[in-house]
């Protein structure tokens, strides 16, 4: 995890959840987390109409050059990757584990940016599978938001963010081996999925 935005809303996260597996959607404090609303989103676990967003931050608006919450959130990838990310989604809820997934956001002319998205799992009204929590974070700001936005997202890899309570999470969920926002990697990486654990 390599942006301080999912890095303090996983800590926020972490903070509601105490000893459940999931906090509930009512618990969420959009003035707990003001310094990075314009990143967060609340998406509807609704496989069938594509994961509707229910709440997208401004940025994320921005980037994307329209309103998001209503739309898919699966209509943002490219087509060959969708699956991937309705699986990635369908685990986060089934384990109640939080993941980790980095992209690379294509506008329609101009050079593309890196993105990390982080994916927490909500209750809503006691169901477990209905809402999740999450961030999508660009790399850098990019010079051409606002006059231009985002085509599609490209899959590049995720990861299952393994937690231990003896251990400080800012440290143990980078994996030694892989910058998820290296941009002079990306055209030549291939898929990977990782587990990251306190063992590494």
């Amino acid at each position: 995890m390599r942006q301080a935005g999912n890095l303090e809303l996983y800590g926020y996260w972490r903070s509601l959840r105490g000893q459940r597996s999931a906090p509930e959607r009512r618990d969420v404090d959009p003035a707990a987390i003001r310094a990075i609303l314009t990143d967060v989103f609340i998406l509807e676990f609704d496989p069938a109409a594509g994961l509707p967003f229910r709440v997208a931050g401004s940025r994320t608006n921005a980037l994307f050059g329209r309103e998001l919450r209503g739309r898919a959130f699966l209509d943002l990838w490219r087509g060959e990757d969708r699956g991937e990310i309705r699986r990635v989604v369908q685990a986060t809820l089934d384990e109640a584990q939080p993941m980790l997934v980095a992209g690379f956001a294509r506008p329609t002319d101009h050079y593309g940016i890196a993105v990390e998205i982080l994916f927490l799992p909500l209750r809503h009204h006691g169901q477990t599978h209905a809402r999740l929590l999450g961030a999508f974070i660009p790399s850098e700001m990019p010079k051409w938001i606002g006059l231009s936005e985002v085509k599609e997202v490209e899959f590049l890899t995720s990861r299952v963010l393994i937690e231990d309570s003896s251990t400080d999470f800012r440290h143990k969920f980078v994996h030694p081996s892989t910058n998820l926002l290296d941009d002079s990697s990306i055209s030549n990486r291939r898929r990977k999925f990782f587990v990251i654990s306190n063992q590494l």
